[in-house]
């Protein structure tokens, strides 16, 4: 775990060219510093810790009363668990970036370690530091494939200390660390029994043990890929008709995410600190603070206050027990693409109410999808919430590139309009590009290579990841970044490399057929400003009169309507040179301007 690697980006021995050998230990630390760095700002309340085993030196103790051991011999507890801070967050890079002071803490112990120790001391930090925590993670990073292979009852023993973590609540996730020494990696001789997998988990580790730091990035990866939490947006029962209801789970799958701000922070003081906000609602004549029993809710109705109690409003609001009410089935090419009011939802069953519930809702997804319909419905989708008619459109089962189911067989909620919701659209003048344009723009399309698509996961927010490297740099006392990363500018040397010769030769096209559409209006008002500059055809001491063509320029712009787009100054040199007040705001000077030209 110590020993330098040399690898390359497949995971295979043998060094790249430019890169730095670092031991497994290492690379974990800079990935648990990353992790700690991305969590901290997106989800804050998330507690976090660092146990080193195996150490020569030890230290552990829960209560940070800076005990030496408490019989968890070779355990090290670097980062007690808990929200992380930029004192503990500046301690792991200042490991990282000294060797001394690495390589006099990570020194190995000359004995084996007992893991049942270690499953033990983890335990005791779960059960002290986050007892009421609904998801709870132990990542163990090793390349030692039998601890025990000599002490059975030590392996025993820590079969019962994992099962017992198991019966807390805790997952464990292993992170097997190749061992060019033995030749790989062999789960089965230990962690097998340490380890519970799910039907369900999508690669096994025994397999996969790779080089260190392609190992240690997938750890990266998978940590953040679940950082977000997978929460149903609300639980319902699907009525298909008078006794048939179903159980069905509400997912939000796209919400865009912004810049959050959870405090406010007074930074006057030696030390920042969260302000604790408090709202007083006064009354406007006497102010007099107003309780909240006094405070009445109100709509205007024919120039009076209706007033309404609380029992009133919340009467008001009740249309019933929260349910998806199927009232009938269309075509789906009823459901029209600009029929959208919201993003939709999307459902699944669920058994936890209704047994019986997936049976019932993969005959009903099947159907529709054979048939080609959709369900229409009648949505209150929570307690107190608004109802809506939702178009129940059936999911198509989507795999991605490695097999990864993308897209599970359900249906999305498609929330419809009412009448109320509709607006016209605004009369818009079609102006056809001609067919000569057309085939310039096709030559510059078929430049365009996303073999792909676009793939949301390569492109971060930059606005947001700006935002975060700036709390990241004041919180943890960090130099301020110079400029942003955006992954989405395009690449401007490639583009003209493919496309550059199309793109201005459509440019020079445009141009040439924007002469031939510009109105006839416009092509006199520019035929006139022409022949002011020219001089032709206006005699000179009219010019001098309008103070140099001031006064042609606001005829022009009466003629076409456009008074109110001159500037300030121009219509006040328009009004002085004829003797009229200037004053006031630029709406009465157009005002006066308009009344002079059309008297």
């Amino acid at each position: 775990m110590l020993a330098p690697q040399e690898l390359d980006d497949d995971g295979g021995q043998g060094r790249k060219k430019g890169s730095t050998p670092a031991s497994a230990v290492l690379t974990a630390l800079q990935c648990a510093y990353g992790v700690l760095q991305s969590r901290i700002i997106s989800n804050p309340n998330d507690m976090m810790g660092i146990l080193f085993f195996g150490t020569e030196a030890t230290k552990f103790d829960t209560a940070g009363g800076g005990g030496t051991g408490g019989g968890y011999e070779h355990c090290y507890l670097l980062l007690d668990l808990d929200i992380p801070d930029a004192e503990g967050i500046k301690g792991l890079k200042g490991i990282i970036e000294d060797p001394e002071e690495f390589g006099s803490l990570l020194k190995p112990a000359k004995e084996q370690v007992s893991m049942a120790n270690v499953l033990f001391a983890v335990n005791q930090i779960f059960t002290t530091k986050a007892a009421n925590f609904q998801s709870r993670r132990l990542f163990i990073v090793t390349d030692e494939d039998d601890p025990h292979s000599t002490d059975k009852a030590l392996k025993n023993s820590s079969i019962t200390r994992a099962r017992d973590l198991y019966d807390l609540g805790v997952r464990i996730d292993p992170f097997f660390i190749y061992n060019p020494a033995k030749g790989g990696f062999d789960s089965s001789k230990f962690y097998d029994d340490i380890v519970y997998r799910s039907p369900t988990d999508e690669e096994d580790d025994s397999q996969t043990a790779v080089s260190g730091r392609i190992r240690l990035k997938q750890m990266v990866s998978s940590i953040k890929s679940k950082s977000t939490p997978k929460r149903a947006l609300f639980t319902n029962k699907l009525e298909l008709g008078p006794g048939l209801v179903i159980g069905v789970k509400g997912y939000l799958l796209f919400k865009r995410q912004e810049k959050a701000r959870s405090h406010y922070v007074y930074t006057s003081g030696e030390k920042a600190k969260i302000v604790k906000g408090v709202t007083t609602q006064l009354a406007e004549e006497t102010a007099k603070v107003v309780d909240k029993a006094e405070i009445r809710k109100a709509y205007k109705f024919g120039g009076e206050q209706i007033l309404f109690t609380p029992e009133e409003m919340k009467a008001m609001r009740n249309f019933g027990e929260p349910v998806i009410r199927i009232i009938g089935f269309k075509p789906a090419s009823a459901v029209r693409f600009d029929m959208n009011v919201k993003p939709a939802n999307f459902i699944y069953s669920d058994e936890t109410g209704y047994v019986g519930s997936t049976r019932v809702f993969a005959a009903l997804h099947a159907k529709l999808v054979r048939d080609e319909k959709v369900g229409i419905a009648w949505c209150i989708p929570r307690k107190n919430a608004a109802p809506q008619i939702v178009a129940i459109l059936p999911s198509v089962e989507e795999l991605g590139d490695d097999g990864v189911q993308i897209i599970p067989p359900g249906f999305f909620l498609i929330y419809l309009p009412f009448a109320d919701d509709v607006r016209q659209n605004p009369e818009n003048k079609l102006v056809r590009a001609p067919a000569a344009l057309i085939d310039r723009m096709r030559a510059v399309v078929k430049q365009l290579h996303m073999p792909r698509g676009y793939v949301p996961d390569k492109y971060s927010n930059p606005s947001l990841q700006w935002h975060y490297r700036i709390l990241q740099a004041i919180a943890l006392d960090e130099d301020m970044p110079a400029q942003p990363t955006d992954t989405t500018l395009p690449k401007y040397k490639l583009i003209d490399k493919h496309a550059g010769t199309y793109c201005r030769e459509w440019g020079e096209e445009l141009e040439k057929l924007a002469r031939n559409l510009a109105t006839p209006a416009a092509k006199t008002s520019a035929a006139k400003r022409s022949t002011l500059v020219k001089g032709e055809g206006v005699p000179r001491k009219k010019v001098k009169a309008e103070d140099g063509g001031e006064g042609d320029e606001v005829m022009a712009a009466w003629r076409g309507g456009g008074v109110a787009r001159l500037t300030v100054a121009k219509l006040r040199a328009w009004l002085e040179g004829r003797g009229l007040d200037t004053s006031g705001r630029k709406v009465d000077l157009v005002e006066r301007v308009e009344g002079v030209l059309d008297g």
